[in-house]
């Protein structure tokens, strides 16, 4: 039986290919969902005087990728009031709750940013022959940023005790409660659901605060 002259060196801890790669795999951490979710911090603010100030602002336009600009501008407009932008702040003319300022912000989210193919926030704003369209980096898909319907405003801007108006709720207080908004005035009604609108009587006006049942 011939030998080779060479030691052949075995070693016992050579391990096969599966092996070595069901251990490379062991050691990749999972892609959560978490990772392809928008986290967005709830708004920081209060009201100063006659006016409401956006604390974070800034963080909240860096966050979802968007010119500050074009996120203020939008605000105004569903505020329906003037404001700047200072700093890292945003100031609203006006006295408006912070829970209507987040609720205004997801909307935002919901038009601006979110693909609305695959859910994923990796998009840009693009004009296409004048049309705003929101392209997804992720996905490819693109579709026409959608226009809100304008809110139901009563024949009168002061709301007054006694008066029937229809109003759309735009999100939930704390208590559960539906809250819409008439100019600068909020609105609760209780047990209705955001996007519903619903024809209500107003019961009491304290400040710029309006109770109601249904009418």
């Amino acid at each position: 039986m011939a030998f080779s002259p060479f030691p052949i060196n075995v070693n016992p801890m050579t391990e096969s290919y599966e092996s070595l790669l069901h251990k490379a795999y062991a050691n990749v951490g999972e892609i959560t969902e978490a990772q392809d979710r928008l986290v967005v911090p709830e708004v920081k603010g209060y009201i100063e005087g006659k006016t409401t100030v956006f604390e974070n602002f800034s963080e909240i336009a860096s966050i979802t990728r968007r010119d500050p600009d074009h996120l203020m501008k939008t605000m105004l407009g569903e505020l329906g009031t003037a404001g700047k932008i200072d700093g890292n702040r945003a100031i609203f003319n006006g006295k408006f709750e912070i829970h209507l300022i987040n609720s205004l912000v997801r909307n935002y989210i919901d038009d601006y940013v979110i693909c609305s193919e695959c859910g994923k926030p990796d998009t840009r704003l693009v004009k296409d022959d004048r049309v705003l369209l929101l392209r997804c980096e992720a996905c490819g898909g693109h579709r026409p940023v959608r226009k809100r319907r304008a809110r139901t405003e009563p024949v009168s801007s002061t709301p007054e005790q006694g008066q029937i108006i229809d109003i759309e709720i735009e999100s939930l207080s704390r208590r559960g409660d539906g809250v819409g908004k008439i100019g600068r005035y909020i609105v609760y009604v209780a047990g209705a659901k955001p996007g519903q609108t619903i024809k209500v009587r107003i019961t009491k006006v304290a400040g710029q605060v309006v109770f109601t049942e249904r009418a």
